[in-house]
């Protein structure tokens, strides 16, 4: 018989029971239909979400408010202290020599002496390694590597010695037990039992050590524990000796078969504890079912390759669990069995080719079936993923999105839409999507529908057109409308994407009406300057006429009458006279300024330096009568500018420098600065600058001399300038797009700067 399909059905069908199974488990004697029934299921491996109040961890650093935690390490806990006392109430019999404690039913296989002396250490590792403290997680290491070395001498002693040899079981029991009540009992472990006590103890220490992923191996190796307990269990109940004996060797004791379920029941329980998971999507009595026919047909049936079929919806099941990796699990679980029930049982020589068929063909189909439902599996859940991606994406996004089908019936209608329509899902899915338009949009929806089913023509898919939408409150407002078509199959679903443009709507309104105003103030500003221009032409015109009478007057005057005049009045008449010169002067300055503004500029590209030694050449007296010397430092660029405008610029500057120069040899620097860094830290590039050694200019006037007619130093009784010429040099850079400034200081000089801005060649401005 292929004892295999026990294990295999135990190992690869897990079902985690729930909080009314565990309670009727504590309930019930016995432990093999209980156990059964609460093999867990595979889970996802992730932490649950925390709730959202305050999560309070008691001593083992378990959430108070989990309550499934909470049983579980109970649980778990509650099957270390049972192990204990079974492992020292054998250990007693031991001592006092009660064989009916040791053998449990007369004729039955005895609990070896470290049988018994694992389950105190394993009882003891349990419960104390679901203890936070770290005295607790030292004695769990203790204990489980003690109970795990224990089983590993007495495998390798049945390996490399033989059946006959038990120097392992003797070691400690023939100091503490009589020799004659040793032999009279005979026998020692099994191989399966201390198969179980190694790697039930192995698991445990690596969850002590590594906790983040080992749940999963302690999980696997609860599983075959309990297989293992219930294959011995099985076989005291069919009276099937292969299920409890190994080969030729010692045989697993009846309650060391049920000490062994419940304690890969508590290890199961840790492993939940550790990790808790959601509940499968399966009926537990499904997999329970299974396990039951495979066992019985295993056990009563021939050896033969057919009992591999009973197999495969064990493995199925899987695609009802969470964990992709689920049916490899099985699949590894149960190639492990099959291993091991190929070495538990005694092999004729005529079957024995024919069993090794049966296992690896089993093996085999197993594996296959087991990758073909992981790899559905995974792709069902990148699917899923997407699908949820994709949803949340839907519901998140801030753009109203509504899923149509081909007769224009909503399919879904995403939080934005309800939020855009007025409308809640259940008011719009399964109604056609007219509902959402006005006229003439409404009547002509089902028409172009049905005209793209007929023809396949498509006028708006794949675009985006701006229409009209309508709230429930019946309010029409504009929406850009984006369709695209998914064909899945013979189906063929439309997504339109909805924005309300209300807003931009609004705003393009507004701006229409900004630009007519400012199509209306320019309008209006162009006029105000026509008229200011001949505001200006004809007050020049009509102020000249007078004063020219005045000035012409009073030398006439002057010349008829000053000899007959006194002092007084002579001196009057001349006041007179040059006071109607500089009115004139006034208002040809203020004339000159208001063309300024107005007159386009004839840019070209021009040598700088040129226009310096010229102007230097026109003021070659001025420069004589004050001793006075322009040089130019380093070599100036060519520019694009208007050619006359910067000559003036360059006179108005030089000749500020020389007037108002108190040093007996006043010498002026032009130059050129690739990049500029003020006293303040600005920084400028393509800098022009005027320097000079003269008075310099407090720091409070350095913007009032840029206003006109503003002198610092000059009496009203001199007809030496208006004090505008500062005035039209700033005017002129801005029209260039420049900038100037200065820096000075009283009594060491000043610097004038000033930058020309980007103009093309041949370019009239005309601002």
């Amino acid at each position: 018989m292929n004892l295999a399909v026990l294990r295999h059905h135990h190992t690869a069908v897990p079902l985690k029971f729930d909080i009314p199974h565990r309670r009727s488990f504590r309930k019930k004697r016995g432990t093999a239909l209980p156990c059964l029934l609460s093999i867990a299921r595979f889970r996802k491996r992730w932490p649950r979400k925390p709730k959202e109040d305050t999560r309070v961890q008691d001593q083992g650093n378990v959430d108070l408010q989990d309550q499934p935690r909470r049983h579980y390490r109970a649980f778990a806990i509650a099957v270390g202290c049972l192990i204990f006392v079974l492992g020292v109430t054998a250990l007693a019999g031991w001592l006092l020599q009660v064989e009916i404690v040791i053998s449990l039913v007369p004729g039955f296989p005895s609990m070896a002496f470290n049988t018994a002396l694992c389950f105190v250490l394993s009882g003891v590792g349990l419960a104390a390694s679901t203890l936070a403290a770290r005295r607790f997680r030292a004695t769990a290491t203790i204990t489980a590597g003690l109970a795990a070395a224990i089983a590993a001498a007495r495998l390798v002693e049945i390996v490399m010695i033989g059946r006959t040899f038990h120097n392992v079981d003797v070691l400690i029991s023939r100091f503490l037990v009589s020799p004659d009540f040793i032999a009279e009992i005979g026998g020692g472990m099994g191989p399966n039992t201390a198969l179980v006590f190694l790697i039930a103890n192995l698991s445990l220490l690596l969850s002590l050590q590594v906790e983040k992923k080992s749940q999963v191996v302690q999980e696997l190796t609860s599983y075959i524990v309990v297989t293992l307990g219930m294959i011995a269990l099985a076989g005291y109940v069919t009276d099937a000796e292969q299920g409890y004996r190994w080969g030729p060797y010692a045989a697993m004791a009846l309650h060391t078969a049920i000490g062994i379920v419940v304690f890969g029941s508590g290890l199961l329980a840790r492993s939940w504890w550790m990790q808790p998971a959601n509940r499968a999507q399966i009926p537990l009595w499904i997999p329970a079912a299974v396990c039951f026919t495979g066992l019985l047909v295993d056990l009563y049936t021939p050896l033969g390759v057919a009992n591999g079929i009973l197999y495969v919806p064990l493995v199925l099941t899987a695609l009802w669990f969470g964990n992709r990796n689920a049916p490899l699990f099985f699949a590894f679980a149960c190639t492990v069995l099959l291993m091991l029930g190929f070495f538990a049982v005694k092999h004729d020589e005529a079957g024995f080719w024919q069993e090794i068929a049966n296992r690896t063909i089993t093996a085999a189909t197993l594996w296959l079936i087991a990758l073909l439902v992981f790899y559905f599996m995974r792709n069902n859940y990148n699917l899923e993923t997407e699908r949820v991606r994709f949803g949340a994406l839907v519901r998140g996004t801030p753009d109203a999105v509504i899923v149509i089908d081909e007769r224009g019936t909503i399919r879904n209608f995403n939080p934005a839409a309800e939020a855009m329509f007025g409308y809640s899902p259940q008011e719009t899915i399964g109604k056609n999507i007219k509902m959402l338009m006005p006229e003439p949009y409404h009547s002509e929806h089902d028409g172009y529908l049905a005209h793209y089913r007929q023809t396949g023509e498509e006028r708006i898919i794949g675009t985006t057109r701006m229409v009209s939408g309508r709230r429930k409150n019946g309010i029409v407002f504009p929406i850009d409308v984006s369709i695209s078509a998914v064909v899945a199959g013979h189906t063929k679903t439309f997504v339109g994407i909805v924005r309300d443009i209300s807003e931009r709507v609004r705003q393009e309104e507004r701006m229409k009406t900004t630009l007519s105003q400012l199509e209306a103030y320019t309008a209006e500003l162009e006029r105000s300057n026509h008229d200011l221009d001949e505001f200006a032409y004809i007050a020049s015109h009509d102020l000249k006429e007078p004063l020219r009478g005045l000035h012409n007057h009073s030398r006439f005057l002057l010349e008829d009458y000053e000899d007959k005049l006194d002092a007084d009045g002579v001196r009057r008449l001349n006041r007179l006279v040059r006071l109607s010169q500089r009115m004139e002067k006034l208002v040809n300055e203020l004339l000159y300024f208001s063309r300024l503004g107005r007159q386009q500029l004839a840019v070209k590209r021009t040598d700088i330096g040129l226009i310096v030694k010229d102007v230097v050449a026109t003021m070659e007296l001025l420069l004589e009568e004050r001793h006075a010397k322009v040089i130019i430092d380093g070599r100036l660029p060519e520019v694009v500018c208007d050619a006359p405008r910067l000559t003036e610029v360059f006179r108005n500057l030089i000749t500020n420098a020389i007037k108002y120069n108190d040093k007996p040899a006043p010498l002026v620097s032009i130059g050129y600065l690739d990049r500029f860094v003020g006293k303040d830290g600005t920084v400028a590039r393509n800098v022009f600058f005027v320097k000079d050694n003269g008075k310099g200019i407090p720091q409070e006037f350095h913007e009032d001399i840029f206003r006109i007619f503003k002198r610092l130093e000059k009496s009203q009784d001199s007809d030496d300038g208006t004090g505008a010429g500062l005035t039209f040099v700033r005017k002129i850079i801005a029209r260039h797009n420049g900038d100037i400034w200065l820096e000075s200081e009283v009594g060491t000089g000043t610097r004038f700067y000033f930058t020309l801005g980007k103009k093309r060649e041949g370019q009239n401005a005309a601002a």
